[in-house]
């Protein structure tokens, strides 16, 4: 599937070119392998920001690890994932290390949750028989990964309020939503795909406990002042990242660990992990990058335009869609894609408040993907890619129809 995908990103970047040229437009060629070019540049640049963070949180983690943290944190989970992940043994590691990825990754803490999820999905490989093909315990982690449920949408409450809207957080209810469904939907594809038994009691209780805290957090959040929100979801987010990492090493000097000798063990590996991973960037954003400047992109949103035209829906959407199609192929093509919204339509018009709830909808999944599986040197993705475009769907769809009910 990745390799047919990404094929066809250069493929069709070709002919879009070509149709360019026809109609008289001959500087597309240096445009497309001047973009090609920076996105190698941009690749190696992500890998090389993430060496820095990598270092520090495998430290960490190796910390955790050897002090028993981890396996703490297993015990507590391993009746749900060795349910949803049956073939991971319920005494791994990897349990512990995907608690410490999806808890940082709902509170919006990215510098923290991909430096974690690397190491869970480094753990999850140790028990894959095949090393070149994703195993299902991955799959499951990495389309939880990709669908991203975030509590706390920080970096989207700040870029409104830089741009000028009057209540930043209006969107926070909505990204909730939709960010829940997407994570909803991939799992189930996921169990689906798989044939898992999900609808027994003990993995249902923990998916009520789940939410029921995420509904907690949310009528919490809300008795907040508005003009304090993104302050306090900023210091209580940074707060427990802190507050991890000197628990961290608190325990392991209870445990009478070397603190510091494990700690440069665990960062050793983030040299190597960052290194591992610059080919599986290099190849997707290289393919994302032509593909968006042949004008195909173009083209696809045109598309859909009409399709909106002719079932009858409001054009008002429309504005709001380049960061649909971009966010599962671009980070920052499509945060550009909802800066760029905002600034031409305003923060507080439909079409801005339709971007930023998409924006916080869902991960960017090709470098999910590129990532986590690059970092095992996995090529053959099996249902990944699939299930997590299909979350994405899922969550792009409810941004839009969810904006429709609480903009107001």
């Amino acid at each position: 599937m990745l390799n047919k995908i990404w094929c066809f990103f250069f493929l069709s970047a070709f002919v879009g070119a070509c149709w360019q040229t026809i109609n008289g437009d001959i500087a597309i060629w240096s445009l497309l392998v001047e973009d090609l070019f920076a996105s190698v540049k941009t690749a190696f640049s992500i890998s090389l920001n993430l060496t820095g963070l990598l270092c520090l949180w495998l430290g960490l983690l190796k910390i955790a690890e050897n002090s028993g943290i981890t396996e703490k944190l297993a015990y507590i989970l391993r009746p749900f994932f060795t349910r949803i992940m049956p073939t991971i043994p319920s005494d791994s590691p990897a349990i512990g290390s995907m608690v410490m990825n999806i808890a940082a990754n709902v509170l919006g803490l990215d510098n923290a949750a991909t430096p974690m999820g690397i190491k869970a999905m480094e753990q999850l490989q140790v028990h894959n028989p095949h090393k070149d093909t994703a195993s299902d315990a991955q799959i499951m982690f990495m389309v939880i990964n990709s669908s991203s449920l975030t509590l706390i949408p920080i970096s989207i409450l700040m870029y409104r309020s830089e741009l000028g809207s009057q209540n930043p957080a209006s969107v926070f209810i909505p990204i909730l939503i939709a960010t829940t469904v997407s994570t909803l939907v991939g799992f189930l594809s996921v169990a689906v795909v798989q044939r898992l038994n999900i609808f027994n009691r003990v993995v249902f209780m923990w998916l009520l406990i789940i939410f029921a805290f995420l509904f907690m957090l949310v009528l919490g959040f809300m008795q907040i002042p508005v003009s304090q929100r993104s302050l306090l979801s900023g210091a209580v987010g940074n707060g427990i990242l802190y507050f991890s990492a000197v628990f961290f090493i608190f325990w392991g000097l209870l445990k009478k660990r070397d603190v510091y000798a494990d700690f440069i063990d665990g960062a050793k590996d983030g040299f190597r992990v960052a290194i591992t991973i610059i080919p599986y960037l290099v190849a997707m954003l290289a393919a994302i990058s032509v593909f968006r400047s042949s004008g195909v992109l173009d083209i696809l949103l045109k598309g859909i335009e009409k399709i909106f035209y002719f079932l009858g829906l409001s054009g008002d959407v429309i504005p709001a869609l380049p960061t649909a199609l971009m966010k599962p192929l671009s980070g920052s093509g499509a945060r550009a894609m909802m800066i760029e919204t905002m600034q031409e339509y305003g923060a507080d018009s439909f079409a801005g408040f339709v971007s930023s709830v998409v924006q916080g909808s869902t991960e960017t999944t090709f470098y999910v993907l590129a990532v986590y599986f690059g970092a095992v040197k996995i090529v053959k993705t099996r249902s990944a890619l699939p299930c997590a475009l299909l979350a994405d769907a899922a969550g792009i769809i409810t941004s839009i129809v969810v904006s429709y009910y609480f903009f107001v």
